[in-house]
């Protein structure tokens, strides 16, 4: 039988068994490298609890729990060798099996879920198992499945089609298969958390390019996600803000996104504090439309002003490219930043650690002074 580590030995951003556990200054442990690339991507708050960090955080080593796990009793290899076999046995002989579950017209909803459970759980870390899936036909199966109207079937569903999505050929057959207009439909009356899951979808298909351009030109995509932005609750928001970042990287898809009403809410959701939304508002701000919304909207400037005192590096990043944009572009911007104070901001994070600060702020002083109008 496998051992069963205690969670106290997973990190929390991996949820893998830590092998250099450290303290951050907010008193949580984390496997060093996973926060060591949460830090080194600009990130300067707690990743559990969201509490601003020191500029520099320091990481101590947590050497008691590394002696813990060190000493956890582990499978003689032997039994790991065994464990290997049965698993791969298993994966090989279960796919079918679990699939004609998903398909028979006599499965019981109990037996369709525990169907999903395994597929996700060999599905999760297993790419030669997702590839046996997708040749085996599964997807249409579990696409019937997003299709219910029981909510835990259809999360169920979605988070099997989201492990599926891991690999880019995957994305491509996922979208031929139809999956698109199942998932707008889901983000348009799923439950909660089958909305968000719908959108965290859209962001992992739209790493493929060409799905980028297919999302946005599908009927009622992209306005589903500016409504559930709207209109969601805080899981639900970000992740309809990460798939709009996704597919907005796709420049026709920003004009799209803007005549769907996506600026002023936006703003308004980056003026409460989600930073996501800021980043989507610097993409906006590239096109014309998207620029002649956010003139129109009283407190804009304001608004990002705020992100530039208090946001994080990226939030920050993203504030100045957005002001960049608009100040580049308009006279009446450029008066607005500097009656709030923007370019004494800037000049004081010309010194920043952060590369991409630095060169937009110093842009935005060359702008600001009419260097570059």
């Amino acid at each position: 039988m496998a051992t069963q580590f205690p969670d106290d030995f997973k990190c929390p951003i991996s949820l893998e068994i830590m092998s250099d556990p450290v303290i951050l200054p907010s008193g949580h442990t984390f496997d060093r490298p996973n926060i060591q690339r949460w830090l080194d991507a600009g990130h300067r708050t707690c990743p559990l609890t969201k509490l601003p960090l020191p500029e520099h955080p320091s990481l101590i080593p947590n050497h008691a729990l590394r002696s813990l796990i060190s000493n956890y009793t582990l499978p003689s290899p032997t039994q790991l060798h065994h464990q290997q076999q049965q698993e791969q046995q298993r994966r090989h002989s279960q796919p079918q099996t679990l699939i004609s579950t998903l398909t028979s017209i006599n499965s019981t909803l109990e037996s369709m879920l525990d169907s999903l459970d395994q597929l996700n759980r060999l599905s999760k870390r297993d790419s030669a198992f997702r590839a046996k899936l997708t040749e085996s036909g599964a997807v249409a199966a579990v696409l019937k499945c997003v299709d219910s109207d029981e909510p835990s079937l259809q999360e169920k569903a979605l988070t099997l089609l989201l492990n599926v999505s891991l690999d880019d050929d995957n994305k491509v057959g996922l979208v031929a298969e139809g999956a698109i207009a199942r998932i707008v439909a889901v983000l348009q009356g799923g439950s909660p958390n089958s909305r968000a899951l719908a959108a965290t979808m859209l962001t992992s298909l739209a790493v493929v390019e060409v799905n980028k351009a297919t999302i946005g030109s599908y009927p009622y995509a992209i306005r589903a996600l500016v409504s559930l932005l709207r209109d969601g609750k805080g899981r639900e928001k970000k992740e309809a803000a990460t798939a709009l970042y996704a597919i907005c990287s796709f420049p026709d898809n920003r004009r799209r996104a803007v005549e769907c009403g996506a600026v002023s809410i936006l703003i308004r959701i980056a003026d409460s504090g989600l930073e996501r939304a800021v980043e989507v508002l610097g993409l906006l701000a590239k096109c014309k439309d998207g620029r002649e919304e956010m003139q129109r909207f009283s407190g804009c400037v304001r608004i990002l002003v705020r992100v530039l005192e208090n946001g994080s590096s990226r939030g920050v990043q993203y504030a100045l490219l957005t002001l960049n944009s608009l100040c580049h572009f308009s006279e009446k911007m450029c008066m607005e930043a500097r009656k709030e104070g923007v370019l004494a901001i800037c000049v004081s994070l010309v010194e920043d650690d952060n590369e991409k600060i630095r060169k937009n702020a110093s842009y935005l002083i060359q702008v600001l002074n009419h260097s570059i109008i």
